[in-house]
């Protein structure tokens, strides 16, 4: 069974699928040109010493995020 988890909460190394951005108005719009969207599969490839922010890998592509936009992303892990 799949457990829903926000992104930040996601262990490095670990992957989940994308299932809900929670953002709105230009917070929303700023995680989608990322890539952010629905149905994409993430993964947490490394967190800074304080945790904030956390680097992202995407279609082969590594982000940075701030926890704060973490925070709006719901992921599915099994």
């Amino acid at each position: 069974m799949a457990q829903t988890i926000n992104l930040r909460q996601l262990p490095v190394g670990k992957k989940g699928k994308i299932r809900e951005v929670e953002a709105h108005g230009e917070m929303n719009r700023r995680i989608r040109d990322m890539g952010l969207i629905p149905g994409s599969q993430v993964s947490i490839v490394g967190k800074a010493p304080l945790r904030d922010p956390i680097a992202v890998r995407l279609s082969g592509v590594t982000i940075s995020l701030r926890n704060q936009e973490a925070d709006y992303i719901t992921v599915e892990i099994d």
